[in-house]
């Protein structure tokens, strides 16, 4: 039986490529995580403390370390999104594709010779990639549970308050964290309004094409798009 993490992987590797390993293999646990966030020094501990990927190349090789809180895991084993998503689950299930996606993402990167670097450009294109993937994704629960209708208004609202405004940026006390994320929800909150109004074959076709951009390129793409310049 396929879990929803296997589910979630499988359903990236057919959009983008595979990565070739089983990244549930890549879980850790609380004592893991709390080792590595003190490796990784001050800033990683204001991140999300639900969820975290951790990333390190040497020897040639990418180490991803995936770690969720164990009440990101009860309220998943609790409330399967596999039978509903609502407000219950909402919270945990964004986090929990964001931490596939990441460790995907910097997967395929490094595949094509990019290693993990501290710089802000590498980490802001991989959470800009992954606040898009995953309101997608979302949006693709919510679809099958409304067949045979579609997704309402109401179904959209409510997904883009959780995964765009719940969370504030301000609530960072670290100005670079505040600023990354203030960044990269408010670009990608106006790509996925752009990506809704395409075909589903065209909304992969532009997935795909930004996928393989730099994040300047994704912000340009973006800011472009704003301007009224159309889309690749």
């Amino acid at each position: 039986m396929n879990t929803l993490f296997s589910e979630i992987q499988g359903l990236f590797e057919r959009t983008y490529a595979g990565v070739g390993i089983n990244l549930e293999d890549c879980l850790i646990g609380a004592r893991r995580s709390r080792q590595l966030e003190a490796l990784a020094g001050a800033q990683s501990r204001e991140l999300s403390s639900l969820a975290c990927t951790f990333l390190r190349s040497a020897g040639g090789h990418l180490h991803v370390g995936i770690y969720y809180s164990q009440w990101l895991i009860e309220q998943l084993e609790d409330n399967d999104p596999r039978a509903g998503v609502h407000d219950g689950n909402i919270r945990a299930l964004i986090a929990f594709v964001e931490e596939i996606n990441h460790a995907l993402h910097a997967a395929l990167a490094f595949q094509r010779g990019e290693i993990p670097v501290p710089g802000e450009d590498y980490a802001r294109n991989l959470e800009l990639q992954s606040q898009v993937d995953t309101y997608l994704v979302v949006l693709l629960f919510l679809a099958f549970f409304r067949k045979p209708g579609a997704i309402t208004r109401a179904d959209r609202r409510w997904l883009r308050f959780h995964m765009f405004q719940a969370q504030t940026p301000r609530a960072y006390r670290d100005r670079q964290l505040a600023a990354r994320y203030a960044e990269t929800t408010l670009l990608a909150s106006r790509f996925t309004h752009f990506l809704e109004k395409l075909s589903a074959a065209r909304r992969v076709e532009e997935i795909r094409i930004f996928h393989a951009l730099g994040f300047d390129e994704k912000r340009q793409k973006i800011l472009d798009l704003r301007a009224g310049r159309g889309a690749s």
